[in-house]
């Protein structure tokens, strides 16, 4: 399966880094691949899942966001906004090359960021969420041993996966101004809900919520037995396969 580096210009001119992993057969549609706070391009849901939908005949992008794995520019400044409106450039990026999305998937505050920013990707046909929480504010539990610092100082340094990351206010007070509730209810287009049970950062109750924001057509899916990274064997190709054949009915896509 060839995979592609790319780059492109996201947000405050920083370029951003990307791999498309593209079928060996006949290709189907394109679509992006959204990855979790902190965890970038090559983690292993986003990795797994876009080869996984390559396998599937579906070309997939997947980059990092500002300041992770290969991308340029300072996690400090990156907030939620910014991603947004990188998920936007990614669209743009990939359209000036002829490879228009038709599906975006986002894990974790990744699912989140694509239900915000669908109403600027007017040529997406159907989006996924693996993971997502209801409300990008949940992410603050992550903060909490230094939220007092944070407000007082206007930031203060985290470890998360091994490496110390410095997290400002401001990251903070943009993730409580976003509410996406409107965002869901005006999605009108097909919505994947997909949540584990047994996932302990994002209860599943964010999936409910964001499923009975949701109008028709959308379909929730459990992943019975994940844990929230997809970290168990097989569990992103399950996740993959799960999303392939669901978009079957809602992406024009070409006979393999």
């Amino acid at each position: 399966m060839p995979t592609e580096n790319v780059t492109f210009e996201g947000t405050n001119g920083n370029k951003l880094s990307g791999k498309l992993d593209l079928p060996d057969g006949g290709l189907r549609a394109y679509a992006l691949m959204v990855h979790g706070f902190t965890l970038g391009k090559d983690s292993p849901a986003a990795s797994r899942t876009s080869k996984a939908l390559a396998k599937a005949g579906i070309g997939s992008l997947r980059f990092d966001f500002t300041g992770l794995g290969d991308s340029e520019g300072d996690f400090a400044d990156a907030t939620f906004s910014n991603n947004v409106a990188n998920i936007e450039y990614a669209a743009e990026f990939m359209k000036s090359q002829g490879r228009t999305l038709s599906l975006v998937v986002g894990h974790s505050l990744g699912g989140a960021a694509i239900l915000s920013a669908a109403q600027n990707l007017d040529e997406i046909d159907a989006f996924v969420t693996i993971g997502a929480p209801y409300d990008p504010a949940h992410l603050e539990h992550a903060f909490e041993p230094v939220m007092d610092e944070i407000f007082d100082e206007g930031s203060a340094e985290i470890k998360v996966g091994g490496r110390s990351l410095n997290v400002r206010k401001e990251l903070l007070e943009d993730l409580r101004s976003h509410d996406l509730t409107t965002r869901i209810e005006t999605l009108r287009r097909p919505l994947l809900v997909m949540h584990s049970p047994t996932d302990n950062q994002v209860g599943i109750e964010n999936a409910g919520r964001i499923f009975n924001a949701a109008r028709h057509p959308k379909s929730f899916i459990s992943l019975e037995g994940s844990d929230h990274l997809l970290l168990g064997r097989g569990d992103a190709r399950r996740a993959a396969n799960i999303v392939s054949a669901w978009a079957d009915q809602y992406l024009e896509l070409d006979d393999e």
